[in-house]
């Protein structure tokens, strides 16, 4: 048995190298989100760290972000070995990363199986389903959601072996193995939580047996407990306090059940790419498409594919037959496995409604569809061990049952031509569901040769041949129905422009542009409007900032002030609010907002835009780049402050009579006793402030040092006055000014301020997450009391 596993072992990496070889050989890369998201976060997190600097703050997105706590950031993820390994991490290291986490989940299936004893063929498909079955084909481009697929089988693994063995050892690691799983929290993780949950709890909720299993596996839950919160408790702290000051700290049922699962979209589960996920020739018309429900639900088509392969499909109907799934070690899965489904379908049952009331952190996520991630990784223990079953000979049939399956089977074939007849595309379904059923038929084929031994005479060479035909089939049907598409493979070039080293000209404009001389308070930020999908994160990898962003976590105020979206992909995305009405305005102004790249004329998307705000500088292919002449310095030197109610300006969009280069707006008028400038103002009479205005000022203001996480600056004036930083506010960062601590205030709605007595003096300015959250943290409590 052991040297069939090593076979295993063998032919899973060769089914890997052959499916995934478009990707390995870079004829193909991850596209999409693995390329406008993940590319630029490994890309800034790499540059950071090679650069000596601190990857925990980045300034090139939303005016400034948290690394540090973003859940997609990659700081916490084995990703940061790229980072180390190179400062531009190509797409081919990228890609090759992501398949080696698919690579390694498969490892680990096969020694799950292994060290249960069950037949080497059902861990060879189990491996092969968990590396290239329903999502984690089809979604690839999500790299956050790939890792925590990968690593919930890592995890169940040494969970499963701990609970076996009961050693502290082996729950320790299975403790660190679902802290990766879960320290940059998706659905994925959060659904992967609940698999490994309800495993602890079938083990122990043994008649008659609870007490004395709970009493000998205690230290090994302590371990594991311990060594889950050794990885996640700072981190989970941080995304949790950045969460509840983002955008969305929590998501309604009816912003969450947008992305439910069609059920129709299980059809994939038996035919494949039925609905033309993958051709790049015929338009996709299947669930949440333009001509299907897009009113209601929403997800790309990719999102809707199920397909586990033929094998999954034949091997679960054989466990319906043989109610296979409820012998005492399957029905753990069983119930996961409906659980999954009925959580995918989101809306589509009542059932997801109590969920959503009932489980505990749900309401952090989106899309219900996320399930098809653990779905596939069910099916995949599921229809491993049903093979087991079938090889070893202890499967019974029921004749009704077969019957009542092969009605399922001509209902589901009839389904799937109903839906290409009522949407048009009936010789689509034909086709489809056709090629569909060859690959059953084939794949009963098969499963016929493994059950019945008289197929080849039983000898020493039997079991290597079964194994290598199996080997075999899997790759081709993985590759032929799950290989690349339009979704998950395109050509490298299409990401010319997230190369460190792009010859594209609004690239190159940019980057030039924005240049800071030595000791200049300027720091110019651009807008990349509308240019493409790619492009709104690329300040990350081309070191420039920008004012937007693509993330679906941001903080709340810079959203409600700016009314940054998710991306800024299409001129359609560019959402403008009270306080930022047009590129005209003084939010624009106090950004430094002096470049926009738009890939259509302005005035299309400004309505109120007029002629001579905006100049146009040059026109590349990609886009017309306008500069804001009105945009301030980062850095401001301002004798005077006026209190303003923030939440107030940005609901109506109504500044104060005032001017930012010699005035801050402050939400609170500074304690006089800390503040040099206020209590300088508190002694002058009219006078003498009469005076003071019309006399002689002089001030200096030099930016020294800008680093992702430290900021010099140098200023002397003849006056107290209050540096402003036009950077985002966050309560982590901390100042000093010749290096006593100094009160950060929160100035002109979104930015920074320290006040400053007459002289020279350096002011510095930290991120400190460890140190913020600890007292974030401390505040919240100490208040709740």
């Amino acid at each position: 048995m052991t040297k069939r596993y090593g076979l295993v072992l063998i032919l899973f990496t060769l089914v890997w190298l052959f499916v995934c070889w478009p990707w390995l050989s870079g004829a193909l890369t991850i596209p999409y989100d693995a390329k406008a998201h993940f590319q630029a976060q490994i890309q800034f997190l790499a540059r950071a760290i090679h650069d000596g600097q601190s990857p925990f703050w980045t300034p090139h997105v939303f005016a400034g972000s948290p690394q540090i706590a973003d859940p997609q950031s990659l700081i916490f993820s084995p990703a940061i070995l790229l980072a180390l390994l190179s400062r531009d991490p190509t797409f081919w290291m990228v890609d090759v990363f992501t398949f080696s986490l698919l690579l390694l989940a498969g490892y680990a299936v096969i020694a799950f199986f292994k060290d249960r004893g069950w037949h080497p063929a059902g861990a060879l498909l189990a491996a092969c389903i968990t590396a290239f079955g329903a999502s984690a084909a089809w979604r690839i481009q999500h790299i956050g959601q790939i890792q925590s697929h990968a690593f919930l089988a890592i995890s169940l693994w040494l969970l499963a072996r701990a609970l076996q063995r009961g050693t502290v050892m082996w729950g320790f690691c299975a403790g660190l193995a679902a802290g990766v799983m879960i320290v940059e929290p998706d659905q994925v993780a959060y659904l992967g939580c609940i698999v490994l949950a309800a495993i602890i709890a079938d083990y122990l909720l043994v008649r008659g047996e609870i007490a004395a299993r709970f009493k000998s596996r205690l230290p090994m839950l302590v371990a594991a407990v311990a060594g889950g919160a050794l990885v996640v408790t700072g981190p989970l702290l941080m995304t949790l306090l950045f969460a509840e000051a983002s955008n969305r700290p929590d998501i309604s049922f009816a912003e969450a059940t947008r992305g439910s699962l069609s059920p129709a979209a299980f059809l994939t589960f038996l035919f494949g790419d039925l609905f033309a996920a993958a051709e790049r020739t015929r338009p996709y018309w299947g669930p949440s498409s333009e001509i299907w429900s897009p009113q209601n639900y929403f997800l790309s088509p990719n999102m809707t594919q199920t397909y586990c392969g033929a094998l999954a499909a034949l091997l679960l109907g054989v466990s319906f037959a043989s109610r296979l799934l409820w012998v005492r070690e399957m029905r753990v899965y069983a119930c996961l496995l409906v659980f999954n489904v009925i959580y995918a379908f989101g809306n589509f049952t009542p059932v997801f409604q109590w969920m959503f009331n009932l489980l505990p952190g749900i309401d952090a996520f989106r899309r219900p569809a996320d399930a098809t991630f653990t779905f596939g990784f069910i099916i995949a223990i599921v229809s491993g061990y049903v093979l087991h079953a079938l090889i070893a000979g202890k499967v019974v049939f029921t004749v009704w049952r077969w019957r009542l399956l092969a009605i399922a089977m001509i209902s589901a074939s009839a389904a799937a031509l109903v839906a290409g007849y009522s949407v048009g595309h009936f010789l689509d379904a034909t086709r489809n569901l056709g090629r569909g059923l060859l690959w059953l038929a084939a794949g009963g084929a098969l499963l016929t040769a493994l059950m019945h031994r008289s197929v080849l005479r039983p000898n020493r060479y039997y079991a290597p041949v079964m194994l290598f035909l199996l080997a075999v089939f899997l790759a081709a049907d993985f590759s032929a129905n799950n290989g690349p598409s339009e979704s998950t493979g395109l050509p490298p070039k299409t990401y010319e422009a997230l190369k460190p080293d792009t010859d594209n000209a609004t690239i190159k404009f940019l980057r030039s542009h924005t240049q800071v001389a030595a000791k200049d308070a300027r720091r110019d930020r651009v807008e990349l409007l509308g240019v493409g999908f790619i492009w709104p994160n690329l300040g990350m990898v081309h070191g420039f900032d920008h004012t937007l962003g693509y993330n679906p976590l941001r903080l709340a105020d810079f959203t409600a002030a700016t009314g940054a979206g998710d991306t800024i992909a299409g001129p359609d995305q560019r959402h403008f609010t009270k306080l930022f009405p047009s590129y005209r305005c003084v939010l624009a102004d106090l950004l430094g907002l002096r470049f926009i790249a738009s890939s259509v004329p302005i005035e299309q998307i400004d309505k109120r835009i007029m002629p001579g705000d905006l100049t146009i500088v040059e026109r590349t292919k990609d886009a017309i780049i306008y500069e804001n002449k009105r945009a301030l310095p980062r850095a401001l030197f301002v004798r005077d402050f006026q209190v303003a109610d923030f939440d107030q300006l940005i609901s109506s969009g109504q500044w104060p009579d005032f001017d930012p280069r010699r005035t801050v707006l402050l939400e609170n008028a500074p304690d006089p006793v800390n503040v040099p400038a206020v209590r300088e103002n508190i002694r002058l009479t009219a006078a003498e402030t009469a005076l003071r205005e019309s006399g002689p000022h002089v001030s200096a203001l030099q930016l020294n040092e800008y680093h992702n996480t430290i900021i010099r600056l140098t200023v002397d004036s003849s006056t107290s006055g209050f540096v402003v930083l036009n950077d985002v506010w966050h309560p982590w960062w901390r100042a000093t000014i010749d290096g006593e601590a100094v009160d950060i205030l929160k100035a002109n709605v979104l930015f920074r301020a320290v006040a400053v007595s007459p002289g020279r003096h350096e002011i510095v300015f930290e991120f400190k997450p460890f140190a913020g959250a600890i007292a974030e943290l401390g505040e919240r409590l100490f208040d709740q009391q």
